[in-house]
């Protein structure tokens, strides 16, 4: 790749250039496009015209400021599909900009590298929101001290495994699913307490919708199963046959975490702190001031 020969062929005036973008999502899958008439090909990826996505003017500065430009796009059945949009896989997606010389491509520069952000869809197309490679410095960092736990079952700092078969389940889906009500039936599942799921997830795992997460409302036990409750339905009607993976609800509690999942020594909360009203607590006849545990 010479960058050089591209910035000679722009000196000279007359110029055959245009626009390629590399879009890798989270789950690996690559797209490439271009606002040439004609197909291009150069590291390994193929850039077609008939995607339909453009971009706008890319802001650029010197020091950690954040490159900042959007991309527009058509939602194509051949390319973009909404479905992906709304399953998330394009969330965090890292894209690649190039300006190439159409009639040579090695002669071409990296103008913009950097990931998806926000995604707004509507009219049969998308704008997404793109961001540098310098926007992961304006990310807050370290920890947040609370008495509830920061982490998140099942991460790195809870270390909790989520495929305990005593904490969640998979279950396929009979026939298609839409709405925020999910009846469960299943032997097997009646053996977890009533309400075991309330503040877990329902995680789509297999078909067109896989990757899709919703959060747990309720959960009722039944005589023949579960029935759950989310907080939200998800994004697209559920194709019967979709495999979901429905994952224990933590209420971020210290009792919680010893109770039903055994897992207090990897707790990340600080259920002792002091809240803001010792500050103007008093001795008082009608409670216990005696400086006891302040776990519930």
């Amino acid at each position: 790749m010479s960058a050089a020969d591209l910035y000679d062929h722009l000196a000279g005036g007359v110029t055959h250039t245009c626009t390629c973008w590399a879009v890798t999502r989270r789950d690996g899958v690559t797209f490439g496009f271009t606002d040439h008439d004609r197909p291009l090909r150069f590291e390994g990826h193929a850039f077609q015209p008939e995607g339909g996505m453009t971009a706008r003017a890319l802001s650029s500065s010197v020091g950690l400021s954040v490159n900042n430009t959007a991309a527009l796009g058509v939602l194509s059945s051949a390319a973009i599909e909404e479905t992906d949009i709304l399953a998330g896989r394009y969330d965090g997606a890292e894209v690649m900009t190039w300006r190439v010389r159409w009639d040579d491509v090695d002669a071409r520069v990296l103008q913009f590298r950097g990931t998806m952000g926000e995604i707004t869809r509507g009219a049969g197309g998308f704008e997404a929101e793109l961001h540098g490679l310098t926007d992961a410095l304006n990310q807050p960092q370290g920890r947040s001290y609370l008495t509830s736990c920061s982490a998140i079952l099942g991460d790195a700092a809870c270390g909790f495994d989520l495929d305990d078969p005593a904490v969640g389940f998979a279950y396929d889906l009979p026939e298609e699913h839409s709405g925020q009500m999910l009846v469960l039936e299943a032997p097997d599942l009646t053996s977890y307490a009533d309400g075991w799921f309330v503040h877990g997830i329902c995680e789509v795992v297999t078909g067109a919708a896989k990757g899709m997460i919703a959060a747990i409302k309720g959960d009722q036990l039944t005589q023949t199963g579960r029935q759950l409750t989310l907080w939200s339905e998800f994004a697209v009607p559920l194709p019967a046959g979709s495999r979901l993976r429905v994952v224990a609800g933590c209420d971020k509690h210290a009792k919680t975490c010893v109770e039903k999942f055994s897992n207090l020594l990897n707790f990340q909360g600080f259920p002792d702190i002091p809240g803001e009203d010792w500050l103007v607590s008093a001795p008082r006849s009608d409670q216990a001031n005696t400086g006891g545990s302040r776990i519930r």
